[in-house]
């Protein structure tokens, strides 16, 4: 007897890094350059990306403090049409408040987010639809 196989429902994986473009001065980049061509570094994008872990290493204590003052989800915080339209039911309205990524999920409707989402704030990366962040554009800070 021939089985069948349904197409497994996958969704969409969020990108595990955000890119940034930053300008450095001459002498910086050089003594960067310097540090890679020496070997201490593999290249730029490791001496950068190395900085910056140890800058927030050292401010840790200091983020840890405002992510709790400020009740801000730490990570990634993901909407979809089923959580907003539970919130829907249930009449509230959402503040979204991550330090990290906060995701919409692409199916999500304007007009259920602007039923549902009463605020946006994100430090780190918000993933919406255009349209999405079109309608909540006035709400998001």
């Amino acid at each position: 007897m021939p089985t069948s196989t349904l197409p497994a429902v996958q969704r969409a994986k969020p990108p595990e890094a955000e890119k940034i473009t930053i300008n450095l001065g001459y002498v910086d980049l050089g003594q960067i350059d310097l540090l890679v061509a020496e070997g201490f570094y593999s290249n730029r994008t490791d001496f950068i990306r190395t900085a910056i872990r140890n800058q927030l290493t050292t401010h840790s204590d200091a983020v840890k403090q405002v992510v709790a003052r400020k009740t801000l989800v730490l990570g990634l915080q993901s909407f979809g049409v089923a959580e907003l339209e539970a919130a829907r039911a249930a009449g509230q309205a959402l503040d979204i408040r991550v330090l990290g990524l906060a995701s919409i999920a692409t199916d999500v409707p304007p007009e259920l987010a602007l039923a549902t989402i009463q605020s946006i704030t994100v430090l780190g990366a918000l993933q919406a639809s255009p349209a999405v962040k079109a309608a909540l554009a006035g709400r998001i800070h």
